[in-house]
């Protein structure tokens, strides 16, 4: 209790606890030292005591309004030990340091020693570096864990063994979050413990703030977004996600390249925002004077490609859509567009089968996996239906019997159970401007949600599917597929138009549809001092018709399937995650008040 005392009420805490400690010594046992955390010390109270420092000792009241001082007052504590490093000619922030082995290749290589053994040949001896995230001290004898990007380690230090002054250094000056060079031989303690047995040491970098307390970890979820640097220190599994989402990307590019397709690149700023219909990030570039908008698809051209005579391409890379955030969205995220000249949508639904497979392999070792305590099994063959049999089998709505007539199609709608009820669902179904757009919003509501096992969703009715080749054997559908596991929907592909004067009457029916949309959000000018609409309406961007596409349409593109892969979703799957910010490093949020 002594030595807590002097802790928090030295300006020098570690160095007055130390010689405490060594003082006691002679008297009898000396007490036991131990930093685990980062908790932060609390200031001396004026009443003659002091207040303990510790999580526990807390009133949760003050707990926010102590953190920031006790952080400033660690920060201003661990910058004087900067200053005492560089009076003592030692660099705290070093140039680089050689390393021998990490400590999972040490952990691996010495697996066999056994319990209290020590190895002293100079084979043996080994240079290791990473950050210490928790140390123990006992006299003597002081312990710390290292960890580095492949694990952790044990540093067994004696005093006897460091040179110098070099073992009060150890305990005075380096904290738990510096970043230590370390040399030594192996040695496993009675205990177990696979450890360094250090010789020397160097402080490679010296941490000014303190790490979130180590038995609670950084918990506060929108904190853990914006400073994932420390949510990485903190929660090491969320670095292991990021290291399975590189695998799964490395996988992909390696599973389409073994079918013979070339990766390309293609513009992030666009002229015109095409290959998708949603709202548009837009920029201005002022040498050319001239609006340009981040893309919103990579599609219009990598078919650009294929007309220039690739045959198989394909671009995995980042998609910007000026749209609401979710567990499911970011307003920036990753796909993986391809395109093969001389094949239609039942090649892409291989395709899809052999990337996800094949991911599942490498990150989870197996095809039967657990996402959100649902059981998904991605053996293949995956289940193929059309939209109008899984709307009837949910529903008993035949689509197919219902016509064109809209106003009827609303009315059974409504009546059948499950529909309707909802007054947003009731809404958006009201507002469906053609039957094939009704079949879909259906789809949507009713059984999206219920496709937990992959499922190709086929045959997508020809009004919501501009870029998609008319179905060869049902009117008003075109052949498109959407795979959905989980409920969410991870692919897109179509069996391409290449009719580029079909192209072109689609593409100017679908402009128009949306500027009558625009026009019912945007107010008239003369009536500028009622606006009551917000602007940053989903439909009250501009859309404009991307003409080079279609020329290029006229010179000849050869039939083709095309895909787009959603990456964030299936990273989302393989690792278990439950929102899209949990697979983004640094994802988009709100400015931080």
């Amino acid at each position: 209790m002594e030595a807590w005392k002097v802790w928090t009420a030295s300006s020098h805490p570690l160095k007055q606890l130390i010689h405490l400690a060594s003082s006691t010594t002679r008297r009898r046992t000396s007490p036991r030292f131990i930093v685990t955390c980062c908790s932060p010390p609390t200031t001396a109270t004026a009443a003659g005591g002091s207040r303990v420092a510790g999580r526990n000792r807390r009133s949760s009241s003050s707990s926010s309004s102590s953190s920031t001082s006790d952080r400033d007052a660690i920060r201003a504590i661990r910058l004087k030990k900067v200053e005492e490093l560089r009076n003592k000619g030692l660099e705290p922030y070093a140039y680089k340091w050689d390393r021998t082995h990490t400590a999972n290749q040490l952990q691996d290589k010495y697996r066999d020693l056994g319990n209290g053994e020590e190895l002293n040949s100079e084979s043996d001896h080994v240079s290791i570096a990473g950050r210490i995230v928790a140390r123990r001290a006992f006299g003597k004898l002081a312990f710390f864990t290292l960890r580095d990007d492949s694990g952790t380690i044990q540093l067994y230090c004696e005093k006897e063994r460091l040179l110098n002054e070099k073992f009060e250094q150890l305990k005075t000056l380096v904290d738990i979050g510096d970043l230590l060079g370390v040399s030594g031989s192996i040695k496993r303690t009675e205990k177990g413990e696979l450890s360094v047995y250090v010789n020397s040491f160097a402080i490679l970098t010296k941490s000014l703030l303190p790490l979130p307390d180590k038995y609670h970890g950084l918990t506060d979820v929108d904190k853990r977004y914006r400073q994932r640097y420390v949510d990485m220190i903190a929660n090491p599994e969320v670095a292991d996600i990021f290291r399975k989402r590189a695998k799964i990307v490395s996988t992909i590019r390696r599973t389409v390249e073994l079918s013979g397709f070339i990766e390309v690149e293609t513009p992030v700023l666009q002229g015109a925002a095409g290959g998708a219909e949603a709202r548009p990030f837009v920029t201005y570039h002022n040498s050319l004077g001239r609006d340009l908008y981040l893309r919103i698809a990579t599609e219009l051209h990598l078919k650009r490609m294929l007309v220039g005579g690739f045959e198989k391409v394909y671009e995995l890379g980042r998609i910007f859509r000026n749209e609401g955030i979710s567990t499911r969205h970011n307003p920036e995220f990753t796909t993986i567009e391809m395109y093969e000249a001389y094949s239609d949508y039942e090649s892409m639904m291989n395709m899809a089968e052999e990337i996800v497979t094949q991911c599942a392999l490498a990150v989870c070792g197996k095809l039967t996996i657990d996402y959100q305590g649902t059981e998904i099994c991605l053996e293949r063959p995956w289940r193929r239906e059309t939209m109008h049999n899984l709307v009837k089998e949910a529903t008993g709505i035949d689509f197919n019997e219902l016509g064109n007539d809209l106003k009827v199609a609303k009315e059974i709608t409504l009546r059948a159970p499950g529909i309707g009820h909802d007054s947003k669902d009731k809404s958006s179904i009201e507002a469906c401007t053609s039957v094939g757009h009704l079949l879909n919003e259906v789809f949507e509501i009713v059984v999206e949600p219920q496709l937990l096992q992959p499922t190709f969703v086929l045959d997508y009715p020809i009004e919501i599917s501009p870029l998609a080749k008319p179905h060869r054997r049902h009117a008003g559908l075109t052949e498109r597929f959407e795979l959905f596991i989980c409920g969410r929907e991870l692919a897109n592909a179509f069996s391409e138009l290449t009719d580029p004067m079909d192209q072109r009457g689609r593409l100017e029916e679908q402009v128009r549809q949306h500027n009558e949309k625009r026009a019912a959000v945007v107010p008239e000018p003369d009536r500028a001092e009622e606006k009551t609409t917000k602007i940053e309406d989903d439909d009250a961007y501009e859309v404009t018709l991307d003409d080079d596409f279609l020329t290029a349409l006229e010179y000849g593109m050869p039939p083709a399937s095309g895909m787009g892969l959603g990456v964030d979703r299936l990273v989302m799957l393989l690792t278990n995650s439950a929102s899209i910010r949990d697979v983004i490093a640094f994802p988009v949020l709100k400015v931080q008040q």
